[in-house]
């Protein structure tokens, strides 16, 4: 199979965001007097967008939707303040998407991460040759949903089947299943292997210049 285009996930896939997404909701879970996280333990709240990880950080077993929905309101007012803090792409990210665009392969990126967010970190980490660049609009249009993904193939005017999907946990894998894509996950990212290996990965690169060797 020749491929034509590679869809990335962002968070834990193509920059480490974790830091930034951790300390801003931290800062809303201090602000109610709230237990708080560490690193590693947000590392398994991501993935399915913020108003997930909102849910799963408060304390409640089952917070009521205006406790959610003002907490989600204060993350997403100091995270878009704080997200390109600390924020960085992964070691060799740059260079394999430098040598994607060598070989003329249509670089996106898709995330559950609210859309103008997803925009803001690109833009501000990530070359200006990505495109298109999509977050989180609809929560009924999240990964696995296959939707936008497929929207995406349509304006790349490439075949799902000569698409690959990179990302670093299940529901970029399932994703990537849903649409009839190459699933490939990644080793560095905010999920291990086995997660991705249960998914039904179809490769799982252990440095970005590994994706060269499938393309």
């Amino acid at each position: 199979m020749t491929y034509k285009a590679v869809i990335f996930d962002l968070d834990g896939t193509l920059v480490n965001s974790i830091n930034d997404i951790a300390d801003a909701m931290n800062v809303v879970l201090k602000k109610r007097n709230y237990p708080t996280y560490n690193y590693a333990t947000y590392k398994t709240f991501v993935g399915s967008g913020v108003r997930s990880l909102v849910v799963k950080a408060l304390p409640e077993a089952n917070p009521t939707k205006e406790e959610v929905a003002a907490c989600l309101l204060d993350m997403m007012q100091v995270y878009s303040e704080c997200c390109t803090q600390k924020t960085k792409p992964y070691d060799g990210v740059l260079d394999l998407l430098s040598a994607l665009k060598e070989k003329n392969i249509k670089i996106a990126v898709l995330s559950n991460k609210e859309d103008t967010l997803t925009k803001k970190i690109s833009s501000f980490l990530l070359p200006e040759y990505i495109k298109p660049v999509l977050g989180l609009k609809q929560e009924e249009d999240k990964k696995p949903n296959p939707k936008v993904a497929l929207q995406i193939c349509e304006s790349l005017q490439v075949k799902p089947e000569e698409t690959i999907f990179v990302g670093d946990t299940d529901v970029d894998i399932l994703v990537a299943k849903n649409a009839n894509m190459l699933a490939v996950g990644v080793s560095w990212g905010f999920r291990d292997k086995e997660e991705l290996v249960n998914a039904g990965s179809d490769y799982i690169l252990n440095h970005p210049l590994d994706l060269m060797k499938i393309m």
